[in-house]
């Protein structure tokens, strides 16, 4: 496995990208022979440069998200990579008066929206969506609103994947813990405490751009529809030994 795509002409557009898991994507990508729209709120971390182009796009806005999606459409994207996401807790006076809107619509509207507008020019056979989740997806005391728009990716990933599949066009989720990023020391989480996981230490952005990379490969054609959780032991609290404390296996991001 080269790491690189087919052709060289192969291009991915990936959220997040101007930090955190977005932005190690973008430069893996890059590295390895890809071209790459990054798509961010704020400006680009990497240099424009005929491998990457930035646009500065707020996907928690739907007017600019169906836009975002609209001007990429038939384009001849090869793959979509969704990093771009935040975290409120319950607590969270404007997440609280709005159900999670923005939560809703920046993990699983503009996930949606891009999804539509892409997949129908990716290259039968070659195309790769990936959704970038939480391990808290699968629920986490005072994190409701947005354990409910993570895993909500789930659910759009495999209906993605069972409508592309024919077309060999593959959707996966990505759902890692702790992530070692600028968004942990956002101060509108800072009623969310940081635990680490059985592991011992937090899950570095590299690591998961890997997996990332990896579902991207054309080795990885087999696999759609699946959840890849990256979670440094978290999910096994009932398989620790009885030294391990609870509290430790719990961590999400």
């Amino acid at each position: 496995m080269t790491g690189r795509p087919e052709a060289p002409a192969a291009t991915a557009v990936v959220t997040g990208a101007s930090s955190g898991i977005g932005r190690a994507v973008a430069e893996r990508l890059v590295a390895t022979g890809w071209r790459v729209v990054g798509l961010d709120r704020a400006a680009g971390a990497l240099p424009q440069t005929a491998v990457y182009q930035h646009r500065i796009v707020d996907l928690a806005d739907v007017a600019q998200a169906e836009d975002a999606a609209a001007a990429l459409a038939g384009g001849g994207c090869t793959a979509l990579v969704h990093a771009a996401g935040i975290m409120r807790d319950d607590a969270d006076a404007a997440t609280r008066r709005t159900a999670g809107a923005a939560l809703w619509q920046l993990h699983v509207g503009a996930a949606a929206a891009l999804a539509a507008g892409l997949a129908p020019g990716m290259p039968d056979g070659r195309g790769r969506i990936v959704f970038l989740s939480s391990r808290a997806a699968d629920g986490r005391a005072g994190r409701a609103l947005y354990a409910a728009s993570k895993s909500a990716l789930a659910g759009l990933a495999r209906s993605l994947a069972a409508g592309l599949v024919r077309r060999g066009i593959t959707v996966n989720v990505v759902a890692p813990a702790a992530v070692d990023t600028p968004q942990l020391r956002d101060p509108a989480r800072a009623a969310a405490a940081v635990r680490l996981p059985p592991l011992g230490r937090l899950i570095a952005p590299s690591e998961v751009a890997a997996t990332v990379a990896f579902l991207l490969e054309p080795e990885a054609g087999a696999i759609t529809g699946q959840t890849v959780y990256q979670c440094g032991g978290a999910s096994l609290a009932g398989a620790l030994p009885a030294a391990a404390s609870l509290e430790r296996a719990e961590d999400e991001a």
